[in-house]
């Protein structure tokens, strides 16, 4: 194998470990399962996208992170993960601000994967590649939103509102939907100016300096 694929496997194996750990005793179970299906169904879908749409360990370990952070979130629930309690207490805020990092972090840490398979596999080029990664989160976050609704309208009003997390907040969708695209902004501002930067630096030509 090679150090790309050990790489990979090692991350798929933190997921399987944090998932499995983050399953014991969830705060609400209920809650675990219906939040636990769609990133279960994420990581079947690059598990098998492997061979054909491989990418780097780099998007792979941004992606990793991301559902770390969402899966510890579903085990506590958004409003009541301890970090986003005890920031709550300590910075006198509103809310458990936990599940809105999850949402920015949603866009910040999948652009740039999301960057990467437009680039390599679709052949994306120019102000594309940095415009369809955030039209793309901006999407997702919406579809997101709308499953989220749909499932707590299917189930009873009490796990309805934790599954929304809204916390007593009417535009905590909108707000979530903005989180995430000011992440994924600021993901490929940041990529833009590395790459720009990157350009800009003088060539070294072994040739030329040898001849001064």
């Amino acid at each position: 194998m090679s150090r790309n694929h050990w790489v990979s496997a090692g991350l798929l194996v933190w997921y399987v470990v944090v998932s499995v750990w983050m399953a014991q005793g969830p705060a609400d179970p209920q809650f675990w399962l219906l939040a636990s299906i769609l990133p279960a169904l994420f990581v079947v879908a690059l598990i098998a996208t492997y061979r054909r749409f491989p990418l780097s360990p780099a998007s792979y370990a941004l992606i990793t992170v991301f559902l770390t952070l969402h899966t510890v979130g579903v085990h506590y629930t958004y409003a009541e993960v301890p970090v986003g309690s005890w920031l709550q207490q300590a910075l006198h805020l509103s809310r458990n601000h936990f599940d809105r990092l999850v949402h920015f972090s949603f866009g910040f840490l999948l652009a740039y994967p999301l960057e990467e398979l437009f680039r390599v596999t679709g052949a994306v080029r120019g102000w594309l590649v940095y415009y369809l990664p955030v039209m793309t989160v901006l999407g997702l976050s919406g579809l997101w939103e709308i499953i989220e609704s749909w499932v707590a309208g299917a189930v009873h009003p009490e796990l309805g509102v934790t599954y929304l997390g809204s916390q007593g907040d009417v535009w905590d969708a909108q707000k979530d939907m903005a989180a995430a695209f000011y992440g994924a902004l600021l993901c490929v501002a940041l990529l833009a100016l590395a790459r720009g930067w990157r350009r800009a630096q003088p060539s070294f030509e072994p040739d030329a300096a040898l001849s001064e």
